[in-house]
């Protein structure tokens, strides 16, 4: 009679735990929605992006509980530059985004913050951020694109979105500084059936690059260069083409990630 007894007891509060497990599951998914855009600073147009991890990364820290946070999963921009996230709990958030443009969250080498421009928002219902921030470089296309014997002939030109003395007066502070950071590192043709194409939905047999090393690519700056695509792309075929140039410098600082400025997408008939 006893051991029955301890048999009840027992059974009892093990259903009694099982509930309240069953309660700790059964909290509301995320339903809010983050909406946002990156813009030029100085030409309110779109900082075009590249859509995966060398794009522009959107990070969320949620602050409604204290400072000594977990950031959430980190997500990215699409190509034009805007995003969304529609699996946000409610409350109140630090929105940070790292890309090809000056850091918004700067900080000494003791980790001491110079500068913070990131956003703090409560996300309820449909929240929309937009970002102004200066970019690294502009890269344009100079001229419709050509097709030559299964070749696409592209001109494109790269100058300075910021200046160097600027980009020293706020990168400089940080700790580490290097004249190298501003030298352009490569430009690059992305060649695609897709129309996202970039470096992450890019044909590797007619994509091409140019690399420059030290600061050999200053005398281009504002220049026309000209970049071809590799192989033969088969006639009768529609490709997407997007240019895209980098400096020496990576995002966050010491991420080792060099992300890309971009030009639009342009489709191309191969006849």
């Amino acid at each position: 009679m006893k051991k029955t007894s301890i048999f009840i007891a027992l059974a009892s509060l093990f259903f009694l735990a099982s509930c309240s497990m069953f309660e700790l599951d059964n909290y509301p998914a995320p339903a809010e929605t983050l909406q946002g855009e990156v813009v030029d600073a100085a030409t309110g147009e779109p900082v075009l992006t590249d859509q995966g991890s060398e794009g522009i990364r959107v990070r969320l820290i949620e602050t409604s509980w204290g400072d000594n946070v977990t950031p959430n999963p980190d997500f990215f921009c699409r190509p034009d530059g805007t995003f969304q996230n529609t699996k946000v709990f409610k409350g109140r958030y630090n929105v940070q985004v790292d890309g090809p443009f000056i850091p918004l969250l700067r900080e000494d080498e003791r980790g001491v913050p110079i500068a913070d421009e990131t956003k703090d928002v409560d996300i309820e219902g449909v929240t929309q951020v937009r970002f102004e921030v200066h970019p690294f470089l502009k890269v344009e296309w100079v001229d419709e694109p050509r097709v030559i014997n299964g070749k696409v002939q592209a001109k494109v030109r790269v100058s300075r979105a910021v200046s160097e003395e600027e980009f020293r007066e706020k990168i400089e502070p940080m700790g580490g500084y290097s004249n190298s950071f501003q030298n352009v590192t490569d430009i690059q043709l992305f060649v695609s059936y897709s129309s996202t194409v970039g470096y992450r939905a890019r044909d590797e047999r007619w994509s091409n690059e140019i690399l420059y090393t030290g600061s050999s690519f200053n005398g281009l700056l504002g220049q026309t260069v000209t970049i071809e695509s590799n192989g033969t792309i088969p006639s009768g075929r529609i490709v997407f083409i997007r240019a895209a140039a980098r400096i020496n410098y990576d995002t966050p600082a010491g991420s080792g990630t060099r992300r890309w400025n971009y030009t639009d997408a342009k489709e191309v008939f191969v006849n």
